[in-house]
């Protein structure tokens, strides 16, 4: 079996030892090198070509945002970012996944930063197959439809690996009326909150993460502040957001299944159901029951995922009612959603 190659970046010599520790516990996966900042990574690219890099950001002489800006202009490669978990990380790790990084993980400041890691291998090995598309390929304007007058439809969103991407180029299509929409996204608590924040700076509708009891308003935009929480609407007729506190549902917290499945309770036939790109099953049968309660439902197509996981098992089950690349879901989606557009 051919073992996945990694090149290790990271300015702290203990950190470098601690994920070198983490990922050869993998027998599937190798560590060929490691460099202490971006001008060592460049010459060990160069003479190691490895398939994946994981990429601390705070690092001396270039950050490694800069770097993996270089990298995805100039020789485009799965990359997982490795940052604390504060403010700074997660402002930065939330960029770094819009200009193409794989994923970002967070190391605690203090505490067993080896079990903090434990699912950094599965995550290699999911990048692995991953072929990043350069930054001018994957850069798409698309602006927000006109002349939008909503009905009483919500939609509801669920994405992991690869999900702040696809959000950002979802959401981009919202206009400033958009319908009441809920999103889960696989993401550490901290990186929640500043994805919200960046979300609202660069989109029409106004984002911001759940609050408990909080009602469902167009033109805004719901996101899941995970921590010891699931998303879940509860109300009929006039939904609000409730903060479930409970144990991980479908491997996560929060989850995609336990939103969807709330929404095909409360909504029923005002349900819209997106699952976008992400590893796993979560938010296969919650689809499934969006769509069972005669909600629409759509998924990413497997062309324009970065891992076409979850929307696979969804079409596999009979969830997804659409297929389509992640560019056209917006306004399939909308269309649907605009009392001005024809019953589909």
């Amino acid at each position: 079996m051919e073992r996945v190659r990694v090149l290790v970046v990271d300015d702290s010599p203990t950190m470098r030892a601690v994920v070198k520790i983490v990922l050869k516990s993998d027998p599937s996966i190798e560590v060929v090198g490691e460099a202490g900042d971006p001008y060592e990574a460049r010459e060990e690219i160069k003479r190691l070509n490895p398939d994946v890099l994981t990429l601390d950001i705070e690092m001396p002489r270039m950050s490694g945002l800069q770097f993996l800006e270089k990298i995805m202009k100039l020789r485009p490669m799965p990359v997982i970012m490795v940052s604390t978990l504060t403010q700074k990380g997660a402002t930065d790790t939330i960029e770094a996944l819009r200009v193409g990084a794989f994923e970002g993980v967070g190391k605690p400041v203090k505490g067993d930063f080896v079990k903090a890691l434990a699912h950094l291998p599965e995550l290699i090995k999911a990048a692995a197959k991953h072929k990043p598309k350069s930054m001018i390929e994957r850069q798409s304007k698309m602006g927000a439809i006109q002349n939008f007058a909503p009905n009483n439809k919500v939609i509801a969103v669920g994405a992991s690996t690869g999900g702040v991407e696809a959000l950002f180029t979802l959401l981009s299509g919202f206009p400033k009326n958009c319908p009441p929409t809920i999103i889960t996204q696989h993401m550490p608590e901290s990186f929640l909150v500043t994805f919200a924040e960046r979300l609202n700076r660069s989109i029409e509708p106004s984002v911001s993460t759940a609050r408990e009891g909080e009602a469902l308003k167009q033109g805004h935009v719901y996101l899941a502040p995970g921590g010891l929480h699931h998303l879940e609407l509860k109300g009929g007729l006039n939904p609000v957001c409730r903060l479930l506190a409970s144990e991980p549902f479908s491997g996560h917290r929060p989850s995609v299944d336990v939103m969807f499945n709330s929404v095909a309770k409360t909504l029923g036939t005002r349900a819209v159901g997106i699952i976008l790109t992400g590893m796993g099953r979560d938010g296969a049968q919650g689809l499934l029951n969006v769509r069972e309660a005669g909600g629409r439902t759509f998924g990413q197509d497997q062309n324009s995922c970065v891992v076409y996981g979850m929307p696979k098992s969804a079409f596999d089950l009979g969830a997804v009612e659409s297929e389509l690349d992640i560019a056209k879901i917006s306004a399939a989606a909308l269309m649907l959603c605009n009392v001005k557009a024809r019953a589909a």
